[in-house]
């Protein structure tokens, strides 16, 4: 790892605490919501059609979500959805919304030992205040000198991370679990990047085997083997 580094990334959903479990449940309580107008695989694939086409608007994160299940849940009843099946999905989304955080195994430590060495920041997607409620509820927010809320994660919105940090693209190292977010945006800026998969991925987060082939960056099966590699 080069010796350059003087800023580490950390994302949070999914590299510092559990999040994509509750999406694979929420979505399993929206299907069988719905069981009566369509099968659970179709359900499943008109609620990420859906996602996909209200980014744009929505953006990422639970309150989105639980929009597009709405959505999702009116076009596939043909508006004939009863209004408790409606206040059941909003249910599904506070319960989201109101979850504890799980940390993953090893974080705190592995902040703790870099803490004072390197300047950590969280780099994360999703909606404002949903992310600084978990930062807040994680325990977690006096290690980190600044929490960037990013709208999406190309290119250019880690180019202007780096202006804002006022550092160059060597001196940053992301670590996440998503290939498309977290790792390959910073190779083709010049920074450098970890990728720690978690066991469940969004399927928009997944690349092809071809996108993540010939890309210098390192896999590591847990956070706890940061250290040794810096």
């Amino acid at each position: 790892m080069s010796n350059t580094i003087k800023v580490i990334a950390f994302d949070a959903d999914d590299t510092l605490w559990v999040n994509e479990t509750y999406f694979r449940d929420a979505e399993a309580q929206f299907a069988q919501l719905l069981s009566k107008y369509e099968t659970k695989n179709k359900i499943d694939q008109e609620l990420f059609k859906k996602e996909i086409e209200n980014l744009p608007l929505y953006g990422y994160g639970i309150k989105g979500f639980i929009l597009s299940m709405i959505e999702c849940a009116i076009e596939l009843s043909n508006n004939s959805v009863n209004p408790k099946t409606i206040e059941a999905i909003l249910n599904i989304g506070k319960e989201m919304l109101i979850k504890p955080i799980e940390l993953l195994e090893g974080v705190e430590e592995v902040l703790q030992s870099l803490h004072g060495t390197y300047k950590l920041i969280v780099a994360t997607k999703g909606d404002l205040l949903d992310q600084e409620r978990k930062l807040e509820k994680s325990n977690l927010l006096h290690y980190f000198h600044h929490i960037e809320v990013m709208s999406d994660k190309k290119e250019e919105d880690y180019k202007k991370l780096l202006k804002h940090l006022e550092i160059e693209p060597s001196e940053l190292l992301m670590i996440g679990n998503s290939l498309k977010s977290d790792v390959l945006p910073l190779l083709a800026i010049g920074a450098s990047a970890v990728h720690i998969p978690f066991h469940t991925t969004w399927v928009h987060e997944q690349v092809s085997y071809k996108e993540a082939s010939n890309q210098n960056y390192v896999t590591l099966n847990n956070i706890k083997e940061l250290p040794s590699i810096l």
